[in-house]
Order: C-alpha cells, then sequence, then structure tokens
C-alpha cells in the first residue's frame, strides 16, 4: 500500500506515505489511496482527528517522475488530467475534511510535497525539514493549492521568491513566513504532533467543521477555481522545450539548460 493508514487511538489516524524506497514520491496510486482514506475518515465517527506525515526520512519528494506521464493524442503529456485525478482530489479532500488535519512534516517536502505539506489545518516541521518549491526547476509552475496557499500566507515578494527561485525554505522561515504552524526538533516531532492531535480530538469537532467551512468560504479566488487554473498552466508548459529539458536534466542529475521556449 501507498498509504498506510494507523489507528493511533483517541479517535485519532495517521495517514503515512509508505514509498520510502522512492522517497515517497506522489504515484497515482498514492493519490487514489488517499482520497479513499479521506473519504473513510469523513464517514467514520470514531474520527476526530487526522494525522499526515511519511515515512522514513522524507516527506514527499513530489510527483515520481520516473514512474512517466499519461499522454494525450498528440503525445505531450497529459499533466492536467493527471492533476485533476490525483493531486486536487486530496489538496480538497483535505481541506473539506470537517475534522481536523495536522501535517507531521518530518523531512523534505519538494514540489507536490510542498503543496501537499501546506493543505492541512495545522503544519509542524521538524526542525531539519525543508519546503522547496521546485517546480520552476522542471521548467513548470506551482500546483497543487500552491499560488493560492503561498501568496495568501507569505506574501507576494516571499512567494515569487519560493515559486521562482526554487530554494530551500528552512522549517524556521516557513514559521517566520506564517507558511506553516511550528518547527520543533526532529526528535520531538512526533510528540508533539500527537499532543495537538489528542487536544484536538477532546475538542468540540462541529465547531471545528463550522470553522474550516466557514474560513473554506472566505478564501478568494476559490481554492477549487484556483487549481483548476493551475491545471490549466501546468498544461501549457508540457510541450515546451524547457519542460523537456527539466526532465532530463532531473533523469541526468545535472542543472537544467532552459531556453525559453
Amino acid at each position: 500500500m501507498s498509504i498506510e493508514i494507523d489507528d493511533l487511538g483517541g479517535g485519532i489516524w495517521r495517514l503515512r506515505l509508505n514509498r520510502p524506497e522512492r522517497r515517497n514520491a506522489w504515484s497515482a496510486d498514492c493519490g487514489e489511496e488517499m482520497t479513499s482514506a479521506l473519504l473513510r475518515i469523513e464517514a467514520d465517527p470514531r474520527v476526530r482527528c487526522a494525522v499526515l506525515t511519511g515515512a522514513g526520512d522524507v516527506f514527499c519528494s513530489g510527483v515520481d517522475l520516473r514512474a512517466g506521464f499519461e499522454r494525450g493524442p498528440d503525445g505531450t503529456p497529459n499533466l492536467q488530467g493527471m492533476h485533476r485525478r490525483y493531486f486536487v482530489p486530496t489538496i480538497l479532500g483535505i481541506r473539506n475534511l470537517s475534522k481536523p488535519v495536522i501535517g507531521a512534516v518530518n523531512g523534505p517536502a519538494i514540489g507536490f510535497g510542498a503543496s501537499l505539506a501546506l493543505a492541512p489545518d495545522f503544519t509542524v516541521m521538524a526542525e531539519s525539514a525543508t519546503l522547496v518549491y521546485g517546480f520552476v526547476k522542471l521548467g513548470l509552475c506551482p500546483d497543487s493549492g500552491s499560488t493560492a496557499a503561498l501568496p495568501a500566507r507569505a506574501g507576494r515578494q516571499r512567494a515569487m521568491a519560493a515559486a521562482m527561485l526554487g530554494d530551500p525554505i528552512s522549517a524556521a522561515k516557513a514559521v517566520e513566513w506564517g507558511l506553516v504552524h511550528a518547527a520543533v526538533p526532529d526528535s520531538d516531532l512526533t510528540t508533539e504532533v500527537e499532543e495537538l492531535a489528542a487536544r484536538l480530538a477532546k475538542g468540540p469537532t462541529r465547531a471545528y467543521a463550522a470553522i474550516k467551512r466557514a474560513f473554506n468560504a472566505q478564501e478568494r479566488p476559490a481554492l477549487a477555481e484556483q487549481l483548476e487554473v493551475e491545471g490549466e498552466f501546468v498544461q501549457s508548459l508540457a510541450g515546451t522545450r524547457d519542460f523537456a529539458e527539466g526532465l532530463a536534466a532531473f533523469v541526468q542529475r545535472r542543472a537544467p539548460a532552459f531556453v525559453g521556449a
């Protein structure tokens, strides 16, 4: 299973990306299994809080590029279709879940992994963990809600730096920028997250659900609309020479030589 589900007791379930041999790279199976898990949590009244984390020492290294891409009739990678099926349902599922979700970022969160790290209601990072919006290194723009979350939380200038430069954002800087809830020593991450989860699980879950719905209603533009815009943009870049070069550079483990076409 790509997503491991554990009942931690006290109404808390943990969802863990379980592909450590692939640095928890996101696959179609991850998307389908995560969507199914979120539906189970929504339907089960015994579950009062969920924790999302990664197995091993990486939270999520982004999309599994080595698995290849679905392709359209013209042979262009169907990035928009993949985005709609395997990324968007997870992001919306977390945001729309009527129960609190805590992200426990135990290591690097890269590309889609960085987008996933910002989806929960609370994100707690290990001090050694980083967020890397590395889409630009593939000749792409951020997706999976990052273009909404980054400027809303960090401001336009910092969001531009994260998206255009793609440099790692430390846990301390992520807190400073307002991207995440807290950064804690690596050895304390599990304890701190479980204490927060226990506190939430004992709280008024119907009030939590109302708070989430109210916050979601306040967002402009609506997250679902922004996710669709992101999908359109990544598809517009799928056939570019720069995207092909970014992929080749990734596979060959070298710096890309972009030409702007």
